[in-house]
């Protein structure tokens, strides 16, 4: 069994989809059809920067999500296969849930673009800048992550925010707990803390300003039937009801990215090989999680062309 993922905020840079537009008219179609979506030059800022404006969470979440795509229907088009073909799952790492319910056929291109936009502004006016921030603790697993956060936490926000992968957890909260945190993870037996260069606290108690601005979103949003189930991110379990993966969606706002139960599950309900579209930043993880499947990340039209002719 098969299941393709989406990746997540971080992956986005410079140059990201450029290529694939370069190479394929199908490519530039997804790509224009989310400039349009938005009113403003997204796939500009994708290939030519500046980064700084790339990075800002309503920019790159839209960005991410339309590579992706792009790299999907390069692959249905002109690969000449489809994901609820060659796939039994989909899944997504943060907004990348979004991508997968787009792949999936729950959301238009154009509606996803909007609402990863508005999530992404939402989620930035949660909490103003300077009061929150998130960082990655390495060589740690969620338990020790979670005795770090309530350590540290002094009646601040402190939670754990993603649970990656075996050696990899994300805390985020109040800027002075998670900053308490970095500066003791030595106590707690994990090697190192590093602070991530993000805008806003994400999936913590501090974003529900913007899991409200979501729901209100999420619910003028007209969802289709799913062509395959996705596991989501906060239940780390399969859904095939359109309807409650809208409700999960808000709660993923605030709620924590379950990735490593997510693949073990899926990994639980027979899946040995993960397709990573878009991105090679999830099939690092996804070996960490488990030797015994196998992962192959596509990026670039080489990437499409192999795996076209493997499936």
């Amino acid at each position: 069994m098969r299941a393709f993922v989406f990746p997540g905020q971080g992956s986005q840079k410079v140059g990201m989809g450029k290529d694939l537009a370069d190479a394929s008219a199908v490519a530039r179609e997804v790509f224009q059809e989310v400039d349009d979506a938005l009113s403003q030059k997204l796939s500009m800022l994708m290939f030519d920067g500046p980064e700084d404006q790339l990075t800002l969470t309503e920019n790159a979440q839209p960005a991410i999500m339309a590579n992706a795509i792009a790299t999907l229907r390069v692959l249905e088009k002109e690969g000449g296969l489809a994901i609820a073909d060659k796939g039994d799952f989909v899944a997504g790492h943060s907004l990348g849930e979004y991508t997968a319910l787009c792949a999936v056929g729950g959301f238009s291109l154009a509606d996803t673009a909007r609402l990863l936009k508005l999530r992404g502004q939402a989620m930035q006016a949660a909490v103003p800048v300077g009061e929150g921030a998130m960082c990655a603790l390495l060589g740690a697993d969620v338990e020790k992550a979670q005795a770090l956060a309530e350590a540290v936490a002094e009646g601040q926000v402190c939670t754990v925010a993603n649970d990656n992968d075996p050696t990899q957890v994300v805390l985020s909260g109040h800027r002075e707990a998670i900053e308490r945190a970095v500066a003791s993870v030595k106590d707690h037996g994990i090697k190192r803390g590093v602070m991530l260069p993000v805008s806003a606290p994400f999936h913590c108690p501090l974003m529900q300003p913007a899991a409200e601005a979501m729901a209100e979103a999420l619910a003028k949003t007209p969802v289709q039937a799913l062509q395959l189930p996705v596991f989501a991110n906060v239940t780390a379990a399969m859904v095939s009801d359109p309807a409650e993966e809208q409700r999960l969606l808000v709660e993923q706002v605030c709620g924590r990215v379950r990735w490593r139960e997510s693949v073990l599950a899926m990994q639980e309900a027979g899946v040995e090989h993960f397709v990573e579209l878009g991105g090679k930043t999830l099939g690092p993880m996804i070996s960490r999680i488990s030797k015994d499947v196998s992962v192959t990340s596509v990026i670039s039209m080489a990437d499409i062309e192999a795996l076209a002719v493997a499936l």
